[in-house]
């Protein structure tokens, strides 16, 4: 387990550096003057010249190849220096520890959100295969699938907001403001969940085991819980690991739509700020984060299954 652990930590690295050259690459090969952008967030577009321009280009160290930027800015990240805003000039890591919670609420109230439909309605459609119960299960999923965040967002907001008004239509506060974000961000990770587990639970039930089990009078109760479902929750896992990933992903979209204060939010302001440094430590911390949370999900595979040996060699 220690090697496998220490052989991810290795290629998460490789990952993530490859997600910052492209990144910084892309950023800076897109139309606009970084300097530019920063000298009128601090002189402002009046008092502008473009001897001011030069001065911050020099004193930033935009006049250098793009390489040896990527070089410079990598060098400060693995301090911890993520660079300044070129809006605000504030630290970008202070920007982002202070949207990172909103974000995170959002994501964990997503993700409660979808086991708490998903799990229950997979394991009664997989029991009840082929019933009434299990069609409108499998519909639901289907829709669940195909409908777009944004479009689902704003029906929730037109429905139960706007007509209804049971609900704040935006913005940050109590319970009541993070349920509607919460459903349209988990309504996909929860329809998606709902047929894996469906799938995984009907496959553990034709296992030979789980008929011997039955002749021996068990309930289907003891059957499902005691037996199934473990059995049946590594692939479940393993794609709800892959959709928290997702669902921070998510967030860029729904806290747009009901102007949530976190990272998605603050991602798309600076894309439409063109403030380059806060673009390139949000695109850090999503890709680290991704890429923790699928190693977290690949290590909890062997507490679900004893025959998986992480130090065997693929």
């Amino acid at each position: 387990m220690l090697k496998y652990i220490i052989r991810r930590l290795a290629m998460l690295v490789i990952v993530v550096i490859g997600v910052t050259l492209v990144t910084f690459t892309m950023i800076h090969l897109a139309p606009g003057d970084p300097a530019e952008l920063m000298a009128i967030a601090r002189y402002g577009l009046e008092n502008l010249s473009e001897e001011d321009i030069e001065r911050i280009r020099v004193a930033e160290g935009l006049d250098a190849p793009i390489f040896i930027q990527y070089l410079r800015w990598l060098g400060h990240t693995v301090t911890g220096d993520l660079g300044r805003s070129l809006v605000t000039a504030d630290p970008v890591q202070e920007e982002i520890l202070l949207k990172l919670p909103a974000t995170f609420q959002l994501a964990l109230a997503a993700l409660v959100v979808s086991l708490l439909v998903a799990v229950p309605a997979g394991i009664i459609s997989a029991v009840k295969q082929h019933s009434p119960l299990d069609y409108l299960t499998m519909t639901g999923a289907l829709l669940g699938v195909s409908m777009p965040n944004f479009c689902l967002g704003l029906l929730l907001i037109l429905f139960f907001a706007v007509k209804l008004g049971w609900f704040p239509v935006y913005g940050y506060g109590g319970l009541s403001h993070m349920i509607l974000p919460a459903i349209t961000l988990g309504t996909g990770m929860a329809a998606i969940t709902t047929r894996l587990t469906r799938s995984s639970m009907l496959n553990v039930l034709r296992q030979d085991y789980i008929t011997a089990a039955r002749s021996k009078g068990l309930s289907e109760g003891q059957l499902i819980f005691s037996h199934a479902l473990k059995n049946s929750f590594i692939p479940v896992i393993t794609i709800v690991g892959l959709q928290i990933g997702h669902l921070l992903e998510g967030t860029v979209i729904v806290e747009s739509i009901f102007a949530w204060p976190g990272l998605g939010k603050l991602l798309v302001d600076s894309i439409f700020a063109r403030d380059f440094s806060m673009i390139q430590g949000c695109a850090l911390l999503f890709a680290v984060l991704f890429v923790l949370i699928n190693l977290l999900v690949d290590i909890s595979y062997v507490y679900l299954d004893p025959q998986i040996r992480y130090e065997k060699e693929s």
